[in-house]
């Protein structure tokens, strides 16, 4: 039995043999990892960029109780912590001489590492990222069904599925740097999408899927042009893409919202999903050294 506390590991193998369990206890909640991971592990080195991912879990009385990554961009994605086995994690990190750049996690334990590493570096903490996750309880479609049916986004069909990437991503406030030649290498690449297409074949919304992973599939993104909003198609596609990963075998399926958006929050309850908690992310800002 290995000792209480904190292990660290570059080795994916070793991480998963000590942690997948752990992970895929809690599937819902587990999802970022759990999708971070399985990108690492299909498409190794070339998932993150130059450089080392970092993995570590948490054991207490012989059972993984926490698990983080931490590839070369540097922020840190932790599973829930105590505010207590927060502090501890901060120090333990710092001690080593770690300098993650930020941290992504639920809102406690994101919040509650942000000001443990405060404490023990004197580094600042930016809050920036925020969402809602919710987990589809019963699948409801809506009521009535737009006109028009759902369908596979095709190979030739590319160009319009980055130009929709693209016109999401402006939305969400991400940096729009999407394109033919980086699409490879952006979080949307490993998803399966589908097009809600009007009678006459027009498509007008879109969903993507992420692969089915640890029993969960998170839906991103959902996307429809400001010119066609309001008419019932990204709650349709929505449906359709959740229908397509319980039939895939997931135990949880999932998705993130603006939890100031109130259109799309009250959207996605209509068909089925139930918030399940706030995740946040912050970035931690070197301590300045007064003379």
């Amino acid at each position: 039995m290995r000792p209480d506390g904190w292990h660290l590991t570059e080795d994916l193998d070793d991480f998963l043999a000590r942690a997948w369990d752990f992970l895929c206890s809690r599937p819902a909640p587990h999802t970022t990892p759990l999708t971070a991971i399985e990108k690492l592990r299909t498409r190794g080195a070339d998932a993150s960029g130059a450089g080392v991912t970092l993995f570590g879990w948490l054991e207490e009385d012989g059972e993984v109780r926490a698990a983080f990554l931490r590839p070369p961009t540097g922020r840190l994605t932790l599973t829930a912590l105590s505010p207590g086995q927060a502090d501890r994690f901060a120090g333990h990190l710092a001690g080593l001489g770690l300098r993650p750049s930020g941290v992504l996690s639920d809102e406690e334990t994101a919040t509650a590492f942000a000001d443990a590493w405060r404490r023990h570096t004197g580094a600042a903490a930016v809050r920036g990222w925020g969402a809602r996750l919710h987990r589809l309880g019963t699948l409801t479609p809506p009521r009535p069904v737009p006109a028009g049916r759902s369908r596979p986004v095709g190979e030739r069909e590319h160009g319009h599925l980055i130009r929709w990437c693209r016109e999401f991503a402006a939305d969400v406030g991400e940096a729009v740097t999407i394109d033919a030649a980086s699409w490879a290498g952006t979080r949307f690449a490993e998803k399966r999408y589908t097009f809600w297409e009007t009678e006459d074949g027009t498509p007008v919304s879109m969903a993507g899927a992420n692969p089915l992973v640890g029993g969960q599939v998170r839906i991103d993104p959902v996307y429809t042009p400001a010119r066609q909003r309001g008419r019932g198609y990204a709650g349709a596609v929505t449906v359709e893409v959740s229908r397509a990963a319980l039939a895939a075998g997931a135990r949880e399926v999932v998705l993130f919202t603006d939890p100031a958006n109130r259109t799309s929050n009250a959207l996605y309850r209509r068909i089925g999903y139930v918030p399940l908690a706030d995740f946040c992310a912050y970035a931690f800002t070197p301590a300045v050294r007064r003379p």
